[in-house]
């Protein structure tokens, strides 16, 4: 049995991913030019379409916060020292690191999915709506313009391309709350505005059907379904593992 020191204790594995998003996130915050023209958009996932894209953002934009205020950061830091502390004693460091780190790029895969399906519709109802125009009728002046090769359209949808970016640890801190839930079904959690405790596989359904709703309303800045992403690519992983027997790891919590 771990001793009370050992529990409060932050494992390496989860105190170098605390340090690393701190430490980005205070250059972020303390430069905000900086990282509004040269971190944030060479780090952060650009949709697959556009030019900037680059294949190494799906993996460096989990460890970007948004500079703008501390919510974002605390947050995600707050749920990874919560659970990912705990995992990380269960499973051990590699395995727990791994399973991080697949959750992350699994949830940019999802939102880059989610960016192909939705790009074109966002943008021509974007325009139709400056110009006072139905979907339907814009719709055709842009398919229209694109055959056209109308440089004007062409350049409108570069453009938009380029401004889809998302940064945060969410997608694989969601995936973490999943691989907690699977583990520890019926740990009693708090949330910070429900007074009473839900055990941890409600809570992460819970999260679950909230983002896929919140999702299919659209709007906002939050990228809900990259954080469904998370926890689906961390539940092939817990399946996987409990297939094979390996589901509790060999760490000593």
């Amino acid at each position: 049995m771990a001793s009370f020191s050992s529990r409060i204790d932050i494992p390496p594995v989860t105190k170098n991913l605390l340090v690393i998003n701190i430490m980005l996130w205070l250059v972020e915050f303390i430069f905000p030019g900086f990282a509004e023209r040269t971190l944030l958009p060479r780090l952060g996932p650009h949709y697959i379409g556009s030019d900037l894209f680059n294949p190494a953002q799906l993996f460096t934009y989990m460890f970007l916060h948004d500079p703008s205020g501390i919510t974002h950061i605390f947050f995600n830091m707050f749920s990874l020292w919560m659970f990912g502390r705990i995992l990380e004693r269960v499973w051990g460091g590699k395995r727990y690191l791994l399973f991080y780190l697949v959750c992350g790029v699994g949830a940019a895969f999802a939102q880059e999915a989610v960016w192909a399906m939705t790009w074109r519709h966002e943008y021509i109802q974007g325009i139709a709506a400056l110009n006072g125009l139905t979907y339907d009728h814009m719709q055709q002046i842009v398919d229209q313009a694109t055959a056209a090769g109308d440089s004007g359209f062409l350049a409108g949808m570069a453009d938009m391309k380029s401004r889809m970016m998302t940064v945060g640890a969410s997608g694989a801190i969601f995936g973490l709350l999943l691989g907690f839930a699977f583990v520890f079904p019926n740990m009693p959690l708090y949330l910070f505005f429900i007074p009473v405790p839900i055990k941890a596989k409600y809570m992460v359904i819970g999260y679950a059907v909230l983002e896929f709703f919140f999702g299919v309303q659209g709007g906002g800045t939050i990228a809900h379904f990259a954080h469904l992403g998370g926890m689906l690519f961390g539940l092939a992983m817990m399946l996987y593992w409990k297939k094979k027997g390996t589901l509790h790891g060999n760490g000593y919590y």
